[in-house]
């Protein structure tokens, strides 16, 4: 391969990485809202969820189908259309004042990430040559950074300009989807043969006791993690932290976490996946409380540390459901980041009502109990050598 082709390459994963850094900016861009939304509308906490989860799950859920559909249909247009699909969605609900159509509108931009998520995944696979998991860590590494600065960026701009700015916020995703248009790749390699209907049923009647595990390990990691980015605003509001304070603590928990997302995917090819699915899980719950009943710089030190061990397992259940059914790799990226997601996302629907019903604060308990049940789901999760011991023939047994 020429120079030439390299500095392609890179350009074009750079370009689908500042899209995915911005649509998944996108993405929890709601949960920014919240707590003006309560000060302007008097939302209840389930309300909030709901509003959270209509995006969630409409999101997720369709994934698996999508990214079935484009092993055999290549879809170019879906990274730009999606993006500015959600874009001009979202820009909307600002200056919306029916709650029926905010979730409405909510529902329908969780489409626009559906589309962009398997397809650009798709194009990042096939312009990085022989660097396919490196390149394609980074494109995920950058979503997860976008996916930090929506409070650091959109609270102090609604708290500025309140509600009604988000309909500036469209031009962003405009400059990107342009972007994307122009640069995306036209390859026919985007268009593969996907397995058929049967093979798939196979795979997963074959795998579904361990797929099982890795779904409720992923679905209750994902309520939490949910729960958290929807109930924590509140809380942090009726704590009498100004909004500007509770960006920067969200912040702080979702950059580590996009961190500790890379750190975990080094240990598990070291340690093996389930134990780094199960040890930070296992070590996320006490962090959180760490955080919840101390003070000052260390409370904040301890929600920075919580956040990297809840998500430094995100990559890796992704991995161990591919590992699961290697045949069928998409459909187990779908099922991992899509489907089990989702069901997360619904369930954070009972998180809002335990608030209304008791309290924020028995509420935000109840969120930081749920990574060690998510643990302890783990250690049912089937046992296999690390990757570093495949690649190496190291021949000490498989983790426990």
């Amino acid at each position: 391969m020429n120079q030439k082709s390299d500095s392609i390459q890179y350009s074009t994963i750079g370009i689908l990485s500042i899209a995915h850094l911005l649509n998944d900016m996108y993405a929890n861009f709601l949960p920014q809202m919240l707590p003006f939304l309560v000060v302007a509308t008097g939302f209840t906490a389930t309300r909030a969820a709901i509003l959270v989860s209509a995006f969630t799950i409409s999101s997720s859920f369709v994934q698996p189908f999508i990214g079935y559909y484009l092993d055999r249909q290549g879809k170019r247009w879906l990274v730009h259309v999606g993006t500015i699909w959600m874009a001009a969605l979202l820009s909307l609900t600002g200056i919306v004042h029916n709650y029926y159509l905010l979730v409405t509108l909510s529902a329908l931009a969780g489409l626009g990430t559906a589309a962009f998520h398997p397809q650009a995944s798709t194009m990042v696979n096939v312009v990085s040559g022989s660097h396919k998991a490196v390149l394609l860590s980074i494109f995920v590494a950058f979503g997860n950074v976008g996916f930090a600065l929506s409070p650091l960026l959109l609270i102090p701009l609604f708290h500025a300009y309140g509600l009604g700015v988000t309909i500036y916020t469209i031009v962003p995703g405009i400059f990107v989807a342009v972007l994307l248009l122009l640069f995306a790749p036209h390859n026919d390699a985007l268009r593969g043969n996907a397995p058929s209907l049967p093979e798939v049923l196979s795979s997963l009647r074959q795998a579904a006791r361990e797929l099982s595990a890795i779904t409720l390990v992923i679905a209750i990691r994902a309520m939490a993690y949910t729960g958290m980015l929807t109930i924590l605003p509140l809380y942090f509001k009726a704590e009498k932290l100004s909004t500007i304070a509770a960006g920067h603590l969200l912040f702080i928990m979702l950059f580590t976490g996009a961190l500790g997302g890379v750190v975990g995917g080094f240990i598990s090819d070291y340690y093996g996946r389930k134990r780094l699915v199960v040890g930070s899980l296992l070590l996320a719950t006490p962090l959180f409380f760490a955080f919840l009943y101390s003070h000052g710089t260390l409370s904040t030190v301890f929600l920075g540390l919580a956040g990297a061990a809840l998500m430094s397992n995100f990559s890796v259940t992704v991995v161990a459901a591919q590992e699961a059914i290697p045949n069928n790799k998409s459909l187990a990226a779908g099922i991992s980041m899509g489907f089990a997601g989702g069901l997360g996302g619904l369930l954070v629907v009972l998180v809002g009502k335990i608030a209304d019903l008791y309290s924020l604060h028995t509420a935000v308990v109840v969120l930081f109990l749920l990574p060690v049940l998510a643990g302890l789901i783990g250690l049912l999760m089937k046992s296999r050598a690390s990757a570093y011991a495949q690649r190496v023939g190291d021949p000490r047994p498989a983790e426990r």
